[in-house]
């Protein structure tokens, strides 16, 4: 069965769409630690990051860079951290969070956005791209 995030990509569950190459993908979380949350994944199915091709773990994170890059150019944050972690979804993602304290990379607060807030931040940061 297809994890939740191919069903994304393939789109059959909507998201906030940041950004896509051949073989990545990037949009905001829905349940984000701090506003710009972002998850970047491999188009490709794979549980854990150990379990990548080098060439496709080297393409993941240039990618996540390119994002991390534009995430640090819309949000307000004094940094943008990056954590490859999660049980919850069987498919790798790392998660790029515009920090401003600690807490906001302890997976603890979780912010609540309108649908509307989602889309100004997508826009925002594809702008940047």
């Amino acid at each position: 069965m297809p994890s939740i995030f191919t069903r994304i990509i393939n789109r059959e569950i909507p998201c906030y769409k940041i950004a896509e190459d051949a073989d990545n993908f990037a949009f905001l979380d829905i349940n984000p630690n701090s506003k710009g949350h972002t998850l970047c994944i491999p188009k490709k199915e794979v549980n854990k990051i150990t379990d990548m091709d080098p060439e496709a773990y080297e393409s993941l994170m240039r990618f996540s860079r390119k994002i991390a890059i534009a995430l640090d150019a819309s949000m307000d944050c004094l940094r943008v951290g990056m954590t490859v972690i999660g049980l919850e979804v069987p498919h790798v993602h790392v998660h790029l969070i515009p920090l401003q304290t600690m807490a906001d990379a302890t997976f603890q607060k979780k912010e609540q956005l309108s649908p509307e807030e989602f889309e100004a931040i997508a826009a925002k940061i594809r702008s940047n791209l």
